[in-house]
């Protein structure tokens, strides 16, 4: 059973106004004089701190996981009068504060209003694979879905207290990124390397860690990490996302193994796919990435769990999947209750407190 694990970017909060706040110092050092295992890290901004989850098997322990990471956050970021929201953009104003550290000073200083207005929160999955080689040979199989994912996460409809039109308005932000977004299938292991050191050797890129393609191999684990969702309003989507992403590597792991060959799709065409996810959410109408013509959003999307439907039942995840994705399509997802609570109460401040109340668990 391949392990996953996952990394979830939460905003910080003032509970009364909704406003974002600087605290993620504070929240760390809280954090260093508990008692509990808390696992808690800084990010580009202050408004901001990322959970991480120990890998797991079972989908169970990883909803135990998630919900006790968002509950430690929330509960120090209260000894500091803050809270934590899972919005993937703060729905009222904000001008972000950069954190301490010469690397993020760097990032500022290389890459300006890019780097200043990046207050995104996205959720980062984490699949075990056995190799570079079968790490690759998924990236370059998985490709024309992740638009998919991106749709399903959908949570950021608001940007500088706006609706931005937009589902996932996170996504456009930090497509700004110079190396954001799809990528070109790679071949091999050596491809896909080569193509890193290209980039780097271009002199844009800080470092490696700058690679911020939508899916990739990960620099610190023996896994696929897939960046392309936004931070998931409610727990239960965070796992649907892992399900599904563990299905997609393990059934592109097959295809491979079987000597499929990956899609053709040009970069061009996953843009495009990438962009009318962000657009439209679960809302509307989708890219498919079988026919690439457009299809409604549950149609593509019922696409996808057909795709990793053997994975899922083999992996005992497939009523998960099934029962959680009528869950979702039923609220209108992360992007969808946000607007409906504006619509019912006229006021961001009330969005921002149901997305506390709903990252608490």
């Amino acid at each position: 059973m391949r392990t996953v694990g996952v990394e979830e970017e939460l905003l910080l909060v003032d509970p009364g106004t909704g406003e974002p706040r600087a605290v993620a110092g504070a929240v760390l050092v809280a954090q260093a004089r508990s008692d509990d295992e808390t696992r808690l890290e800084a990010e580009l901004q202050r408004e901001q701190l990322e959970t991480t989850t120990r890998p797991q098997e079972s989908m169970g322990d990883l909803a135990r996981e998630i919900r006790r990471w968002r509950a430690a956050a929330s509960e120090l970021a209260r000894e500091v009068g803050a809270d934590v929201a899972a919005l993937a953009t703060s729905p009222l104003p904000v001008d972000p504060s950069v954190s301490a550290g010469k690397r993020y000073r760097r990032l500022v200083e290389k890459f300006g209003l890019t780097a200043q207005e990046q207050l995104t929160c996205g959720c980062h999955i984490h699949v075990s694979v056995d190799s570079d080689d079968e790490g690759v040979a998924v990236l370059d199989r998985m490709r024309p879905w992740l638009s998919v994912l991106l749709a399903l996460s959908a949570n950021s409809p608001y940007w500088q207290g706006g609706d931005s039109g937009y589902g996932s308005y996170r996504s456009q932000v930090w497509g700004r990124w110079p190396s954001a977004g799809p990528t070109e299938a790679f071949g091999s292991a050596k491809g896909y390397h080569a193509h890193v050191r290209s980039l780097l050797e271009t002199g844009t890129l800080l470092d490696e860690g700058m690679i911020y393609f939508d899916a990739r191999l990960s620099r610190t684990y023996p896994t696929v990490e897939v960046r392309v969702a936004d931070v998931c309003l409610d727990a239960d989507d965070t796992v649907l996302l892992a399900a599904l992403v563990r299905g997609l590597v393990e059934t592109s792991a097959r295809a491979w193994r079987a000597g499929e060959p990956p899609s053709s799709a040009p970069v061009g065409l996953l843009r495009l796919g990438a962009w009318q996810a962000a657009r439209s959410g679960i809302s509307g109408g989708l890219v498919h990435p079988l026919t690439w013509t457009p299809a409604p959003a549950e149609e593509v999307i019922g696409a996808l769990v057909d795709h990793v439907t053997q994975a899922l039942s083999d992996a005992g995840d497939l009523t998960l999947v099934k029962e959680s994705l009528d869950r979702l399509l039923s609220l209108g997802g992360g992007a969808g209750i946000q607007r409906a609570t504006h619509a019912r109460t006229g006021d961001l401040r009330a969005v921002v407190n149901e997305a506390i109340t709903r990252t608490a668990g």
